[in-house]
């Protein structure tokens, strides 16, 4: 079983106009159209059997609607392999009723982002959903390391992601981007030793730009196979799940790289499903 436990689309009326807005800022391009029928395509070309889409809620007047449709998303995940997770904005008052929500909708966890909701990962205001997240057993997928959109930016460093862990406590936590993206040489020394899970999400192989516009060929490197095999060392193919950040990865690629690494096939098989149907309870 094949899941992508990192994608991302949008509602059809805006896909376009974000997509457009979102590759313009990052000097990416994308790899689908950004919408579900988009993902549902990508899934196919890939042979992926479970997508889950991670939604972002950049203010609080965004959050409920949000997990009403991730929650309507989800309904049929057992016949079109999609599950949605919901979200919360640091800034949401009513954040514990609003996770209890999240919990009753039948969503199996959330997503924040500490650089789009413009807030530390180990402020208070996060600590306290964090807590309340593991209260109530829902994953949290969190953004962690630099944003290529927010140039020197980091709002969820693996220094912050060990601060919080170490004051929250047990917590069913996915540090994504491989534990801080562009921030890899710290991901080892801050949280190898913790429970903490970390994805694969446009982490390996190399950025591929825009055609308009120009980059440095050593800001396009990504993590190289040899760096990657480090990591599974360091933390265990237990702890490691496959991940996209559909649509600026190309699912297939994506999975053709892991496919390609020199490890057996036990640990490649949880890589790409095992521990996220584990994680995911499915």
């Amino acid at each position: 079983m094949i899941i992508d436990m990192h994608t991302h689309i949008f509602p059809d009326k805006i896909a376009a106009a974000a997509v457009e807005k979102l590759s313009h800022i990052s000097r990416t391009r994308p790899f689908t159209d950004g919408t579900l029928n988009g993902l549902y395509q990508s899934m196919d070309e890939a042979r992926i059997n479970l997508s889950v889409i991670l939604p972002v809620a950049t203010n609080t007047g965004q959050v409920e609607k949000i997990n009403v449709s991730a929650a309507a998303l989800t309904e049929g995940f057992a016949d079109d392999g999609i599950i949605s997770f919901g979200t919360i904005h640091p800034d949401s008052a009513g954040y514990r009723e609003e996770l209890s929500r999240v919990k009753n909708f039948g969503l199996k966890g959330i997503k924040i982002h500490p650089v789009y909701q413009d807030t530390d990962i180990d402020d208070a205001k996060f600590l306290r959903i964090l807590d309340r997240a593991a209260e109530l057993d829902l994953i949290v997928v969190a953004h962690a390391g630099a944003d290529i959109g927010f140039p020197g930016v980091v709002r969820c460093s693996p220094q912050m992601i060990r601060r919080a862990v170490d004051i929250v406590g047990n917590l069913k936590l996915v540090a994504a981007h491989m534990g801080g993206w562009k921030n890899w040489s710290d991901v080892p020394k801050f949280l190898a030793d913790t429970e903490i899970f970390i994805d694969t999400a446009f982490s390996t192989g190399n950025i591929i730009p825009r055609n308009d516009c120009h980059w440095q060929a050593d800001d396009l490197k990504l993590l190289t196979a040899a760096q990657f095999m480090k990591l599974v060392d360091i933390f265990g193919a237990d702890r490691i799940l496959f991940g996209t950040d559909s649509p600026w990865t190309a699912q297939n690629t994506s999975l053709e790289w892991i496919r390609a690494l020199p490890i057996d096939d036990a640990a490649r098989n949880k890589i790409l499903g095992l521990n996220a149907k584990a994680l995911l309870d499915i």
